[in-house]
């Protein structure tokens, strides 16, 4: 039973919203039809007892009650006036129609209703079609009355005939009511239809194009500022998807380029045994760091706004760091500067490297000849400073310095993609610290790397 209504209930919400207004419209013919017609019926059987009363007066006076003996007076036309009429006097039948019998069952009714005295109408039984309707005479000492009949064929006729009209005339207003109903709810769904074609269109990636930008009916505004939304984060995933695949090439770029350097260098001459087991520790902690900046990344993408809770201890960190930097030492001076050696920072080691890592290659790439790393203690917190002899940050570029994928040359022969100081910056605050620009610094450039005491 389920599956044959389910089959036959409409799919679409214009067929749903039209099969509601047509059964409610039903609904409401019926009803106004049963009742409309039920009032017509009683109006007509009303015509039909006033009508009844009236011949029934009529005929009462030519009822002569004036002596004890009851009779009925000659009147000019009397054939019309006695026309399906009874007159009783005392119970006994003065006058009946010629078509009726003294046992017949109009007349037996007619009596029943005359010994009832007063004035009473009622349809006579077997004969739905015939009215009957007494009459007391006024005066005399006797008891008589005026029984009168009539055929309400005609009046039931012209019952049917509204009743038969008042169908059709319904069956028209439920088709028209369906069909309009159809069109507006059509019309009515039309934003939507071109709503639905423009999202199957859109490309959520490159695509500008928002709901928003058309003006549309309220209920729908709504639902395009939603979809709107909805695309905005969708747009926000994607890219964060995206800036996370570039720092993770940009970071795994320095571990990746050590182990090839140290598989080049071992396999430029035969090596002894101690130079392979070089070889091999130093792969194997270029390997652990490429897992550490996984991890610490995937991470940091995972949940934004906490970082898991530790403490670092500012020198070993730093000092490993140095340690890692391999054939780039030769070339420049880089000078690690902890007074403090307790000193230590509220943020996991892990963490600690990858804020201070970008920062670190980003001076050894513009340094001249040195490269200084100052960390000491400040209230509340520790601040690590990463300096170079380099050119410096242009003026014109200082505030785009920390936009992905900006660089002040890109064509100065210098390696990167843009990504490390927004990516040390974002690690940064996400542990409650920051990362800033030191304008201040004019023999190079200076970053300064704020974070909460451990």
């Amino acid at each position: 039973m389920r599956d044959l209504a389910s089959r036959w209930w409409p799919r679409t919400l214009r067929g749903r919203l039209s099969l509601v207004a047509l059964t409610t419209a039903t609904l409401l013919m019926v009803i106004l039809t049963v009742a409309f017609n039920t009032v017509v019926r009683h109006h007509l059987q009303h015509q039909a007892d006033d009508e009844l009363r009236t011949r029934a007066t009529a005929v009462a006076a030519t009822v002569d009650t004036s002596t004890s003996r009851i009779r009925v007076l000659e009147t000019p036309g009397e054939e019309l006036l006695d026309a399906n009429v009874w007159i009783y006097a005392d119970g006994r039948l003065l006058e009946k129609p010629s078509s009726a019998t003294v046992t017949g069952p109009l007349t037996r009714a007619a009596g029943r209703l005359a010994a009832r005295g007063g004035r009473h109408c009622e349809t006579a039984s077997g004969h739905d079609a015939v009215r009957l309707c007494a009459q007391p005479v006024p005066g005399g000492n006797g008891t008589a009355a005026v029984v009168t009949a009539l055929d309400l064929s005609p009046y039931r006729g012209s019952a049917d005939t509204l009743l038969l009209a008042s169908l059709v005339l319904d069956a028209a207003m439920l088709a028209c009511t369906y069909g309009l109903t159809r069109l507006a709810v059509g019309r009515a769904l039309r934003p939507v239809r071109t709503m639905t074609e423009q999202a199957t269109q859109w490309s959520a990636i490159t695509s500008e194009e928002r709901f928003g930008s058309v003006p549309r009916p309220t209920e729908l505004a709504r639902l395009g500022g939603s979809l709107d939304a909805l695309l905005d984060r969708i747009r926000a995933l994607l890219r964060h998807e995206r800036q996370l695949t570039r720092e993770l090439s940009h970071e795994l770029r320095n571990p990746l380029a050590r182990i090839v350097a140290e598989l080049d260098w071992w396999q430029a001459r035969p090596r002894s045994v101690e130079d392979t087991l070089a070889v091999h520790a130093a792969i194997a902690d270029a390997a652990l760091s490429m897992r550490t900046i996984c991890d610490t990344l995937l991470d940091e993408a995972r949940d934004s706004a906490a970082t898991a809770p530790g403490t670092a201890a500012v020198a070993p960190v730093l000092g490993r760091l140095v340690d890692r930097l391999g054939s780039a030492r030769e070339r420049v001076e880089v000078v690690v500067t902890a007074p403090d050696a307790a000193l230590s920072a509220g943020v996991p080691d892990a963490l600690l490297e990858r804020i201070v890592s970008p920062l670190l290659d980003n001076a050894l790439r513009h340094a001249r000849a040195r490269v200084g790393i100052l960390a000491h203690g400040e209230p509340g917190g520790v601040r690590v400073q990463v300096t170079d002899d380099g050119p410096g940050v242009p003026a014109s570029f200082v505030a785009q310095l920390f936009q992905p994928g900006r660089r002040a040359d890109p064509g100065d022969g210098h390696g990167g993609a843009g990504l490390g100081l927004p990516l040390a910056r974002r690690l940064a605050r996400s542990a409650g610290g920051e990362v800033d620009h030191d304008p201040r610094y004019t023999d190079g450039a200076a970053f300064v790397v704020s974070l909460p005491a451990g």
